[in-house]
């Protein structure tokens, strides 16, 4: 770390904060089927520590559960690395957030309010719509039989409103006519517990768009020439290609699930093969939505082509993976030469700026 940046405290105590993913967990009847898909496996937590560990801080893992609150309480630590998706229940992405704030506890990423909107994906589409930005046309059905919108026209697509990582997607999220579209609606209502989002299916190229940073970024950075003179550095663009997977297509859940170059896996192309003009033109949408959301340091923008090849934003992931190697900002910043290692530390480091715990440089 460059001497101009210096912490005031020569090792901070980081609490790696997250929901575990456990394989032989049994499955309460009334969830669906794939709940816990966003949750994490104990082996990314370890890579996190042990990237944060490297530049000499001491770190231990907290399981985001009902204890949460006890075991903070008894660790005390400087600062939090947040990857937890929360226990359910509305905006469940912000739950850790809230705590933190109330405990006065610093950490990584997007504040409340960010992480709540962001999982909201009909409200984070009416943001951006009400911004002008891209969006395709979308419905929220809360009952499952509401009059369809005059401008949705076949094929739709259909999701929960309120989840992550594909769930709820799957081969029959495309529906052609009426009875598809009331069936599916009325199972995504019934099984998440959520409305359902009915959204024009775009059937163009599908990209995540990903950044890092924010205005003073260089000011706390380890590395302040990754960033250009607004204080965000763009990731390489990645394309899926799902047209291989296990949902030819589609992007869901299923397909996410694979390992690279599993059968079934999409494609990860990265740098995406597309001309310069469509990649600024996604790059600043993708900014510019992450600014509307007030998403900190870290963002993923998903970003699909309509008909006429127009770039629509999808979602944002302000909680983007983190699994070395497999997901999808870890790809990206693979792509631009950046290390694992230097990634966990560069989201730690901004955050610690933020919340006083660096001195910026002059």
């Amino acid at each position: 770390m460059s001497e101009a940046v210096q912490q005031e405290k020569k090792q901070w105590r980081v609490a790696v904060l997250a929901n575990i993913k456990d394989e032989n967990q049994a499955r309460p009847a009334d969830v669906p089927p794939d709940a816990y898909a966003d949750f994490d496996h104990i082996d990314t937590i370890k890579s996190i520590q042990a990237a944060i560990e490297t530049d000499g801080h001491e770190t231990v893992f907290i399981a985001a559960d009902e204890d949460l609150p006890y075991a903070l309480k008894k660790y005390q630590p400087d600062i939090c690395f947040n990857i937890a998706e929360g226990l359910g229940g509305d905006a469940r992405e912000a739950q850790v957030p809230s705590l933190l704030e109330m405990l006065k506890t610093p950490y990584t990423g997007s504040r409340v309010l960010t992480n709540a909107i962001a999982l909201d994906k009909t409200l984070t589409k009416r943001i951006w719509r009400d911004r002008n930005l891209p969006v395709g046309s979308f419905q929220e059905f809360i009952y499952g039989d509401e009059r369809l919108r005059p401008e949705l026209k076949f094929p739709l697509f259909v999701k929960p409103s309120s989840e992550g990582t594909g769930m709820g997607v799957d081969m029959k999220a495309r529906v052609e006519n009426e009875a598809d579209l009331r069936e599916r609606a009325n199972y995504i209502i019934q099984t998440y517990k959520q409305p359902a989002l009915v959204e024009k299916y775009l059937p163009g190229r599908e990209f995540t768009v990903g950044q890092i940073g924010r205005p003073d970024a260089k000011r706390f950075s380890r590395h302040p020439e990754w960033y250009a003179k607004d204080g965000f550095h763009r990731l390489a663009i990645l394309e899926l290609n799902t047209a291989k997977s296990a949902t030819p297509g589609i992007y869901s859940h299923a397909a996410k699930a694979q390992q690279l170059g599993e059968d079934g896996a999409p494609e990860y192309l990265c740098p995406a093969d597309v001309d310069e003009k469509l990649a600024k033109k996604m790059r600043r949408l993708a900014l510019r939505a992450h600014r509307l959301l007030g998403a900190l340091d870290v963002s993923r923008v998903d970003i699909r082509l309509d008909s006429d090849e127009n770039p629509c934003l999808i979602e944002i992931n302000p909680l983007p993976g983190l699994t070395p190697g497999y997901s999808d900002l870890c790809i990206q910043a693979a792509a631009d030469g950046i290390t694992y290692e230097d990634l966990i530390l560069e989201i730690l480091y901004l955050a610690a700026g933020r919340w006083g715990l660096l001195k910026p440089r002059d």
